[in-house]
């Protein structure tokens, strides 16, 4: 199973960039572990490859770093988890769109550990969770916050980037960015949602719900035993 490490401090960004390429790098020529790590960013925006320069509205507000993971632009600091994930998605059957599935359903199990219920919208990356405290949309569905964003690269087959989840961030600072290019729904966390979670408490509901998505040496989308996944 990979090495977990959780980071102390404010990492910096463009360092810790860097040491994950180069893990990932070392685990696609057999010398290190798969790893995770978990760790907080002091405050950033970050452009993926599909970024639009109208989606970043306060460009003096915080660093920028241009990154080549998918996605457009997402928010990192303090209060949000963020989730580096290098795994060996060659050894774990070569199949990116299960990958991500089990990415995103992952974080769902997670959440579901606090009873809160994270869902997946087509066309919408991230993990949403309906706010029904909230005033209902033009079309009158309920409205919707995103409490998690998801964005991976992968490079012969290893897996880096990884997802960030909202514990207490200050959700000001998403104001800076449209974030993930989406301008309909609103950002939220669980202090936000009224849930005194920690770090502590979220990093353990991810250690206990990864082995469902992730086994050894497999991939299991949908956290089922059974990890086909090509014929869905």
């Amino acid at each position: 199973m990979p090495e977990w490490t959780t980071l102390p401090g404010l990492s910096d960004y463009a360092q810790t960039l860097a040491a994950m390429e180069a893990r990932a790098e070392a685990i696609s020529r057999g010398e290190a572990d798969e790893a995770i790590w978990l760790l907080e960013h002091p405050p950033l925006y970050t452009a993926g490859t599909s970024a639009k320069a109208e989606d970043l509205t306060d460009p003096a507000r915080f660093p920028v770093h241009a990154v080549g993971r998918g996605g457009q632009y997402t928010y990192h600091g303090p209060g949000q988890r963020v989730v580096y994930v290098m795994l060996d998605v060659g050894a774990r059957g070569r199949d990116v769109r299960c990958f991500v599935r089990a990415m995103e359903n992952w974080v769902i199990a997670a959440l579901a550990e606090f009873n809160i219920r994270g869902e997946i919208r087509p066309g919408r990356v991230g993990v949403w969770v309906t706010r029904p405290d909230r005033p209902a949309q033009a079309d009158g569905s309920p409205a919707e916050d995103k409490i998690a964003a998801i964005g991976v690269k992968l490079r012969r087959w290893i897996s880096f980037h990884g997802i960030s989840i909202n514990v207490e961030p200050d959700l000001s600072h998403f104001s800076g960015i449209v974030p993930c290019g989406i301008r309909d729904h609103g950002v939220t966390s669980l202090v936000d949602l009224g849930l005194p979670v920690t770090m502590a408490d979220l990093d353990a509901a991810l250690m206990a719900t990864f082995p469902r998505f992730f086994p050894e040496g497999g991939l299991h989308p949908d956290g089922r035993s059974a990890p086909a996944c090509a014929t869905s």
